[in-house]
């Protein structure tokens, strides 16, 4: 599970041997102490060629090798680290035991890497052996052990870990998270209160106590440690589990996440917490309203990336496909946003503008999967056979497991069979139900669908009149699938008649109805299109002019200067006139700590302004380094960014530095250097434009 992967990964063993203190006298020559250098400036293909040097000038350097090791290990290049490792444990000098344990262990890892548990717990067991007092080691052979399921073997390191040091917070948290694997929910809370009575600002410790109470359906203690987790530092397990949690719970933490919202107003992470709660729960209407809130208090594109994804489940996607294109106004190079884009004009039949994407995203990756995949489904709803089949042959030979994709098999199948390549048709047909022979058969299964394109009508119906009677998880999609299988059988009264069923159980997708080509023998059937008109009434789509209408795309030209290569331009923040450095590679916003300071004291920064309270002031109600504030009004040639968050900075030459990333929250930006001015292209709301 998820959460047990982070768990992991507060356990994982840093690597040891780089010391600051040693047990023997450690190398002295100039080319080792070049590569410990560059390894500590982080500097590591420097590091490794000093290394490589002194070891043909040194070559029983253990000491060297071990460093080597290390390097190896964290590109993953394990053959190469194991080498590395076993020279460095021949060489290291007998007398230093920290060392040697160190290098054993660190091999036990790359073993641990490699799958091969046995050797790794041999070298964990023999590091021990070595360095009987080292919790590092223990830690290390009891993750090993938990993840055998040797429960027992991993609560004995656990427990000696607690044994060297009472204090231990990680032998208790071992020892509750076993507990729990063991489903002994009680204990393991006992044990993680212990955790939380040694350290009580760990916040895994309250994450990992909130899911036992989850589990015995002590709600309120749950949401009270899910809610502590996030205060602490937004635990991603306390996320993870807000994003997971029983309905039953739902109304409960809730209300605390907005207690804490009315507790903290300018923290827009517990609006974005409510958002993700009432998201994950289905309720998007008010997840929009709360990824709204928390972009007004801090702009970011994630919010805007929710909010079209909130709107396409509501089925709106005018205004998803508006949200979108805001988003990738933002960064034309979100190409995972370019992919949603894609599935948005899918559902919207525009097909032309959706597969331009689809080639930009396959372009871009074209070792991934996924994008052959989608292209070819909407190939499909194009005719475009032979294209289609070339994407999903492709998607085969970078993933030849596919083969057995039942989905892919009935598509390519299709398509064959519409080319008139009945062979290959039939032979993909004829492997779907070897690979669906023995599953439970649901609205997923592609077996009646394999059976009418074989000809053998008698067991489509039969099939799928099965999965009409059992499985009552999706009735709709079932009675549309219904529908289909009588359409290819040409059996157009009993087709027309499933398909007006499924409507009436919610069926809704007009646009894949007018397109699929299971339905092609109903198309010149009046009835037909009255039940696509049915559709349209039913559920309007708003016009994409209505929308579009609240914006339109301008472009605003603000002058800059320059001053030893740095480009400069006017600005007010709140206000107060300043100049702002623009950089176009800064992610961040940084304000200098002098112009933070005389705007709190001349009240263009309001106390309410600094994020996270009043804990980032001193006595004499100065900011320090590292406070964030917030910045209500940036504006610049006339153009504004509200609710602006900005880090203060001790040393810098400008007062103000905005990163593209920033300013591209208004468009798309370019540089006309020679003409001195920034050019800025933007979507301008037409309300906004008539206020001015």
């Amino acid at each position: 599970m998820k959460h047990e992967i982070l768990f992991l990964l507060t356990l994982i063993l840093s690597f040891a041997p780089i010391r600051a203190k040693s047990d023997v006298k450690l190398p002295d020559t100039y080319a080792y102490t070049r590569g410990v250098e560059a390894y500590n400036d982080d500097m590591y293909a420097d590091a490794i060629e000093w290394f490589n040097k002194e070891l043909s000038e040194h070559p029983d350097n253990g000491f060297a090798y071990l460093y080597v090791a290390i390097i190896r290990y964290d590109n993953q290049e394990y053959g190469r680290a194991l080498t590395a490792f076993d020279n460095a444990i021949k060489h290291l000098p007998k007398k230093g035991k920290s060392w040697r344990a160190s290098a054993l262990a660190s091999r036990g890892d790359v073993y641990a890497a490699l799958g091969d548990t046995v050797q790794a717990i041999t070298d964990l067991t023999q590091a021990i052996r070595i360095e009987p007092d080292n919790p590092v080691h223990y830690r290390s052979r009891a993750q090993l052990n938990y993840e055998l399921q040797n429960y027992d073997l991993s609560d004995a390191d656990y427990q000696k870990m607690i044994d060297i040091d009472q204090g231990d917070v990680m032998g208790h948290m071992g020892i509750g998270r076993n507990l729990k694997a063991r489903e002994r929910w009680e204990e393991a809370i006992s044990k993680f209160t212990h955790a939380i009575r040694l350290y009580p600002n760990y916040s895994n410790a309250y994450s990992f106590r909130a899911e036992a109470y989850l589990t015995l359906q002590k709600w309120p203690e749950a949401t009270d440690d899910i809610i502590k987790a996030l205060d602490i530092d937004g635990d991603d397990m306390a996320f993870y589990l807000l994003q997971t949690l029983p309905h039953e719970a739902y109304p409960m933490l809730k209300q605390k996440l907005k207690i804490q919202m009315t507790k903290q107003p300018s923290n827009q992470y517990w609006v974005y917490c409510i958002a993700v709660l009432t998201d994950d729960n289905g309720d998007y209407a008010e997840a929009i309203s709360y990824y709204e809130k928390a972009n007004n208090l801090d702009p970011r594109t994630v919010f805007l990336k929710n909010i079209s994804v909130c709107y396409y489940q509501l089925k709106d996607y005018t205004s998803a496909l508006l949200y979108a294109d805001r988003v990738l106004d933002m960064n034309p190079e979100d190409y995972e946003m370019m992919d949603f884009k894609a599935d948005i004009l899918r559902r919207m039949g525009r097909f032309d503008e959706c597969l331009a994407l689809r080639d930009i995203y396959v372009e871009k990756f074209p070792e991934y999967i996924t994008p052959y995949l989608s292209r070819a489904t909407d190939l499909l709803n194009v005719r475009r056979f032979e294209a289609a089949i070339e994407d999903y042959n492709t998607a085969v030979i970078l993933s030849p497991a596919l083969i057995e994709f039942p989905h892919l098999l009935m598509r390519r199948g299709d398509a064959y069979r519409y080319l008139g390549k009945q062979e290959e048709a039939t032979k993909d047909y004829e492997l779907l139900l070897q690979v669906e022979k023995d599953s439970v058969l649901t609205c997923t299964s592609c077996t009646p669908f394999a059976y009418s394109a074989l000809g053998n009508a008698e067991k489509a119906v039969e099939t799928m009149q099965y999965i009409l009677a059992n499985d009552t998880t999706e009735i709709t999609g079932n009675l549309y699938n219904m529908a289909c299988i009588y359409a290819r059988l040409d059996r157009r009264d009993e087709a027309l008649h499933y398909l007006k069923e499924a409507i009436q159980n919610g069926y809704d997708n007009a646009v894949h109805i007018q397109t699929d080509y299971d339905l092609d023998c109903l198309r010149e059937i009046p009835e037909f299109q009255d039940i696509i008109d049915s559709i349209a009434t039913l559920n309007p789509e708003p016009e994409p002019e209505q929308a579009e209408a609240e914006y339109h795309t301008e472009t605003i030209e603000v002058p800059f200067t320059k001053e030893s290569g740095i480009t400069k331009v006017k600005c007010t923040i709140n206000g107060l006139p300043l100049h702002f450095v623009f950089d176009t590679g800064a992610s961040d916003v940084t304000i200098s700590m002098v112009e933070a300071n005389f705007m709190l004291k001349n009240d263009y920064i309001q106390p309410g302004d600094i994020v996270g309270a009043t804990r980032y002031m001193d006595a004499n109600g100065n900011v320090s380094e590292g406070t964030v504030i917030n910045l209500r009004n940036v504006n610049f040639g006339g153009l504004e960014l509200e609710n602006v968050r900005a880090s203060v900075v001790r040393n810098q030459k400008a007062p103000l530095l905005l990163g593209q990333s920033v300013l591209g929250r208004l468009g798309k930006i370019e540089i006309d250097n020679p003409g001195m001015k920034l050019v800025i292209t933007h979507k301008q709301s037409k309300s906004k434009s008539a206020q001015d």
